[in-house]
C-alpha cells in the first residue's frame, strides 16, 4: 500500500529505539496497522511485540479510529516494535493535545536511550577484561 491517501488528514512522526528508525502515519480508517508493507501480525512474529506496537493506540482509545502506516529500518523486531510504538505515540500528539497525559503517564512520549555500548581497546568487550594470569 503506497502513500496515496487525502494528506490533509494524515499526521507523521518519528520514533526511534536502539539503531531503528520508524517513520509513522496516521490516516482517519478502521484500525489497521501496517509496517513496511506487510500486515502488523505477519511482520511483528512475537505476540509481546505486536502488544507494544498497539499500546499508544489502545492507551488513548484510538485503535478503530486509525490506520497506521509505517516504515522500520535497523536493529531487530525488538527494536522496531519499540520505535513504532514511540513513532505511534508522538502522531498521536499531533492529531490531538488531549492525548498527551494519557501517553505521557504511561510513558510512551519518552525515546528509550539505551545502545549497545562500544568495545575498547585492549578489553574483550565493552567493560569485560581478557583473562588475567599471574603466574
Amino acid at each position: 500500500m503506497a502513500i496515496s491517501r487525502d494528506s490533509s488528514m494524515s499526521f507523521y512522526a518519528t520514533g526511534r529505539r536502539k539503531t531503528a528508525v520508524a517513520r509513522v502515519w496516521l490516516f482517519q480508517g478502521g484500525g489497521r496497522i501496517t509496517i513496511n508493507r506487510r500486515d502488523a501480525e505477519g511482520y511483528v512474529t512475537r505476540p509481546t511485540n505486536m502488544k507494544i506496537v498497539e499500546q499508544p493506540l489502545l492507551a488513548t482509545g484510538c485503535r478503530d479510529k486509525y490506520d497506521v502506516w509505517c516504515t522500520a529500518k535497523g536493529g531487530g523486531l525488538s527494536a522496531q516494535s519499540g520505535a513504532v510504538r514511540l513513532g505511534i505515540a508522538r502522531a498521536l500528539l499531533r492529531v490531538s493535545d488531549e492525548h498527551r497525559e494519557a501517553l505521557k503517564d504511561a510513558g510512551y512520549l519518552t525515546r528509550d536511550s539505551r545502545k549497545k555500548e562500544r568495545k575498547k581497546y585492549g578489553r574483550k568487550g565493552a567493560r569485560a577484561r581478557f583473562q588475567f594470569s599471574k603466574r
